[in-house]
């Protein structure tokens, strides 16, 4: 087993480097893919001993997983992990993910929807994963969660088109219409950036392109 760890970030300097040092000690192929940050993202996670790539201008979450994952494979990664680079998600989860995996193509973390989670968030994330359900027969906790886990054979299956938000949702619908062998695993998340991750408009955003599938191919 190659595993490599893939975190897209943007200004992220106030968390980054903890979040690396927190992951060592669960994997040693740590990618950070800083997506046209305009702090000391970059610096401090080459700093941490992370793989870093920079993309010179902000292309979207999406974009910035695409850029790790394929990275990744390229250096004969045969398993990725993807989490946020803010803190929200604890380490400790990788062993789990990795050991789901054994059985299945593709591991979606599951929140546990704290009170610290924000109220719009949490509303939000209920609303899109029963829309998901409704329309495309997906029925998953936590449609919105970004701490995943799959192989590389995986990976084409998947592999999404989004740049924004909405990757995570791409995923999800990929992984239903190829009839992947998928499970949920819990995760405890602290929220640490009240108002950061994904707005209202972007919630709308994901909902509109969710209807159209235009995205799905």
């Amino acid at each position: 087993m190659n595993p490599y760890i893939i975190i897209p970030a943007r200004n992220e300097e106030k968390h980054i480097a903890a979040v690396i040092n927190n992951t060592k000690q669960y994997g040693q192929n740590i990618i950070v893919v800083d997506d046209g940050s305009t702090d000391q993202t970059s610096i401090l996670a080459k700093q941490a001993g992370a793989i870093t790539l920079t993309h010179k201008i902000n292309l979207g979450k999406g974009s910035a997983m695409k850029t790790g994952c394929e990275y990744a494979i390229q250096q004969g990664a045969t398993h990725l992990i993807v989490m946020d680079a803010d803190g929200q998600h604890d380490p400790k989860e990788i062993p789990s993910l990795l050991q789901a995996l054994t059985n299945h193509d593709i591991v979606f973390g599951t929140r546990n929807m704290p009170n610290s989670m924000p109220f719009v968030m949490r509303f939000g994330n209920k609303f899109i994963n029963k829309t998901l359900h409704f329309f495309h027969n997906i029925n998953i906790e936590d449609s919105q969660c970004g701490y995943r886990a799959f192989t590389t054979q995986t990976y084409p299956k998947i592999r999404w088109d989004a740049q924004d938000y909405f990757v995570e949702t791409e995923m999800t619908i990929r992984a239903g219409k190829q009839k992947l062998k998928y499970v949920q695993h819990p995760i405890q998340t602290i929220y640490n950036d009240k108002y950061k991750g994904t707005t209202i408009f972007d919630g709308i955003q994901i909902v509109a392109k969710m209807l159209g599938s235009k995205l799905i191919k």
